[in-house]
C-alpha cells in the first residue's frame, strides 16, 4: 500500500546484517534500495522531477554551447582548404574585409601549392519585400568551380550561378520577410531572387547567411572583379604546410596565413571568450551544472531524511553502517538511471521541435555520455552527504518514537 514502509522484519531483507557486509548481505541491499525507493511514490517523483529538471537544464545549456560552436565553425568546417590568406587583423570568420586582389596570384605561383580558391564575405543590408530592413552575411562563392553550399534542401545548386540568384536558410524566412523559393528582394538595393534554400545553416550572430556566386557577391558589394575576402590554398601532395606557409607570408607580408585550424580556433576564442555572448554562453552552462548539482543534491537529501526512522530501526536491529550505505548508495543509482532516461528522453524531444529554428541545441554522443557521468555524481554526492546525517543516527532513538 502507498504510504507504508517495507517491511523491515523480513528476513529476506535483515540477512546477516551484523558486522561487516557478507555475500549475502550484498546481496539483500539492492532488494531494500528497490522497495525503500518505491514504496512511497510521491517522494520517489519527487525526486524524479528534481533530477530530471536539473538534466534538461545542463543538457539544454550545454547543447546550446556546442551548437553555437558549430555555428560560428560552420562555413570554415564546410570549406576545404589547408591554409586561408585573410586580411591582416581579421578576429574570425564573421569579421570581413577585402583583399587588395593580388593575392590569388602570389599564391599560384607559390612552390607547393596546387590550386586555390576565393570567397568573398562582407555584411550586407536586405530590404523587405513588404518594408523593412534587416542585416544579413553575404557569402560568395566560386560556383563556376563547383562550389556550392552545402545541405541545399529546395531548388537546384546550379541556379545559384545565375545572375541576382541567391540561395538562404529555411529558417530565416520569417526574418527576411519572403516565404520561399521565387522570392524577390534587394541587397543593397539590388534586386535578388531566391533560387535555392539550405537548411541547418545559421549564423552565431544571429545574422542570416545569404549564399550567391562570387561574381554576384562583387557586385552586390561594389567590389573590384580581383577582389575576395579570403583565398582557400589547397597543397600539392607531398608539400609541406609549413614551408609553404612561410613562403606564401614572405611574400604577402601584409595577410596573415593561417591553417584550417587556426583559423577555426581563432573564430570560436573571439566569439566565445572575447565578446559578450560568449561569455553569457560559457556561464550559462556552469551555472546549469551548479544549479542541477544543486537541487539534485537537496531532493535526495531531503529524500534521505524521510527514511531517518527506517535506517534507524535497521541500525536497532543490528545493522552495520556499511550496510546501510550500500542501500543509500544503490537509491542514488537507481535514481539516477531513471531520471536520466526519463530526462534524456525529453531532452531530445526538445531538442527535436526546436530543430527547424534559429535555436540550435546539439546533443552528441559525448555530451550524452557526459551527462550521464554527471547525473550518476550528482547523485552519489548527494548519496554521500546524506550518508553523513544517516551515520549520526542513535539507533536508540526508534525506541523513543
Amino acid at each position: 500500500m502507498a504510504g507504508e514502509s517495507p517491511p523491515l522484519n523480513d528476513p529476506t531483507l535483515a540477512g546477516p546484517v551484523i558486522g561487516e557486509l557478507s555475500p549475502k548481505t550484498i546481496k539483500m541491499a539492492p532488494k531494500l534500495a528497490y522497495r525503500n525507493l518505491f514504496h512511497d511514490r510521491l517522494s520517489l517523483v519527487v525526486t524524479l522531477v528534481g533530477i530530471v529538471f536539473s538534466l534538461i537544464l545542463v543538457a539544454v545549456q550545454c547543447g546550446l554551447y556546442i551548437g553555437s560552436e558549430q555555428k560560428i565553425a560552420t562555413v570554415i568546417d564546410k570549406t576545404p582548404a589547408d591554409l586561408w590568406v585573410v586580411p591582416f587583423g581579421t578576429k574570425s570568420f564573421d569579421d570581413p574585409s577585402l583583399l587588395t586582389g593580388r593575392e590569388k596570384y602570389n599564391v599560384l605561383s607559390t612552390p607547393g601549392v596546387q590550386d586555390v580558391q576565393e570567397m568573398v564575405v562582407s555584411f550586407a543590408s536586405w530590404r523587405k519585400p513588404s518594408g523593412g530592413k534587416k542585416a544579413f552575411i553575404l557569402v560568395g562563392l566560386d560556383t563556376q568551380r563547383g562550389v556550392e553550399p552545402w545541405n541545399i534542401v529546395e531548388g537546384s545548386p546550379a541556379e545559384l550561378r545565375a545572375p541576382n540568384a541567391l540561395a538562404v536558410d529555411k529558417s530565416y524566412l520569417k526574418d527576411l520577410g519572403i516565404d520561399g523559393i521565387g522570392a524577390h528582394a534587394e541587397v543593397n538595393q539590388q534586386r535578388v531572387q531566391i533560387t535555392a534554400l539550405t537548411g541547418g545553416i545559421r549564423s552565431f550572430t544571429t545574422l542570416p547567411y545569404g549564399f550567391t556566386s562570387i561574381a554576384n557577391a562583387r557586385k552586390l558589394i561594389g567590389a573590384a572583379p580581383e577582389q575576395a575576402t579570403y583565398q582557400l590554398v589547397k597543397l600539392a601532395p607531398g608539400a609541406d604546410i609549413e614551408e609553404v606557409r612561410a613562403a606564401l607570408q614572405k611574400r604577402m607580408p601584409d595577410n596573415e596565413i593561417l591553417t584550417h585550424t587556426e583559423f577555426r580556433d581563432r573564430s570560436l576564442n573571439y566569439w566565445m571568450f572575447n565578446t559578450a555572448a560568449g561569455a553569457a554562453l560559457i556561464a550559462g552552462a556552469a551555472l546549469g551544472v551548479i544549479v542541477g548539482v544543486v537541487i539534485v543534491a537537496q531532493t535526495l537529501y531531503s529524500s534521505t531524511k524521510d527514511h531517518l526512522n527506517e535506517f534507524a530501526t535497521l541500525r536497532a536491529l543490528g545493522a552495520s553502517a556499511s550496510y546501510i550505505h550500500a542501500v543509500i548508495l544503490i537509491q542514488a543509482v537507481l535514481s539516477a538511471v531513471i531520471g536520466y532516461i526519463v530526462g534524456f528522453t525529453l531532452t531530445m524531444l526538445l531538442i527535436n521541435a526546436t530543430k527547424n529554428s534559429t535555436l540550435n541545441i546539439v546533443m552528441t554522443p559525448k555530451l550524452a555520455f557526459a551527462l550521464f557521468l554527471l547525473t550518476l555524481g550528482m547523485c552519489i554526492f548527494a548519496a554521500i552527504s546524506a550518508i553523513f546525517k544517516v551515520t549520526r543516527i542513535d539507533p536508540a532513538g526508534v525506541f523513543s518514537r
